[in-house]
């Protein structure tokens, strides 16, 4: 059933499309009319960036703002294409709406999934039956991992993708003991071995990490997000108030080693039970 919020939003949507059209048809923008597909991606991953800081610091307002600043990029590229006469913002948006209802028949079909885990798993297995259909060459499981993103979100889609695949430990105590031997290691390779050997040990314990994240059911990129706001909150209270004291941290560390600066650190730590 359509209301008329929905009524009120694709007008919205519309607007921001008329206005797009506007802003890189002749006499429109300089600037936006010398964009390309290459020049905006870098404001797409920053504007997605910005998302995630606003949910980060639950700024409901920014997120607001942030979310409409994403369209924009989902509407700028689509504007490109539609210039070079590849495709329309409708045909993405009949993609978006044709591709939700087909991945999930327990809901608009006649499918049964019962459990997020076995809606991943049929999800998985439309995307491949899609990728028959259109007759593709048969590529690895994890060849649909975007190299290009962060990597410890690559590390959990690649852990998903291969869990699912039943490449898997059975338990999370075989987690942890894995972790203990990342550890140990890395304690080996630091004797004498070459940087590029000590990088490849780092490199297995976080990978191992966010293996430890996927069985706790936590999104490690989103944990590690929080840990760093975390840090930076706390690190700036400590700054503040050596400022007080009229210090800064290489006079502290020269005069009272790490303690001055770990009595702080707890305080701002204590602070925050109480905020």
């Amino acid at each position: 059933m359509t209301t008329s919020t929905d009524n009120a939003a694709g007008a919205r949507f519309l607007r921001l499309v008329e206005i797009m059209a506007r802003l890189r048809a002749p006499g429109g923008c300089p600037w936006d009319r010398e964009q390309t597909f290459d020049t905006i991606k870098p404001y797409t991953l920053e504007e997605t960036y910005e998302v995630l800081d606003a949910i980060d610091r639950r700024d409901w307002r920014g997120l607001c703002e942030e979310l409409g600043d994403l369209m924009l990029q989902a509407v700028f590229y689509a504007q490109m294409a539609a210039e070079e006469g590849r495709f329309t913002i409708a045909d993405a948006l009949d993609a978006i709406n044709e591709k939700l209802v087909r991945r999930h028949p327990h809901v608009f079909g006649s499918g049964d999934a019962k459990t997020p885990e076995q809606v991943l798993k049929r999800w998985d297995q439309i995307k491949a039956e899609e990728k028959a259909a259109r007759e593709e060459s048969p590529k690895g499981l994890l060849d649909g991992v975007p190299r290009g993103q962060p990597a410890l979100a690559e590390a959990a889609q690649i852990s998903r993708k291969a869990a699912r695949a039943g490449f898997d430990w059975d338990d999370l105590g075989q987690v942890m003991e894995k972790v203990r031997e990342e550890i140990q290691e890395i304690e080996q390779a630091r004797r004498g071995e070459s940087r590029e050997k000590v990088e490849g040990e780092v490199g297995d314990l976080l990978f191992t990490i966010v293996n430890v994240a996927r069985f706790l059911d936590v999104d490690p990129e989103q944990a590690l997000r929080r840990t760093n706001l975390k840090f930076r909150e706390r690190f700036g209270k400590v700054e503040q108030s050596l400022a007080e004291r009229g210090r800064t941290f290489e006079q502290s560390r020269a005069e009272h080693g790490i303690s001055e600066m770990e009595a702080l650190w707890r305080q701002a730590k204590e602070e925050e039970k109480h905020s």
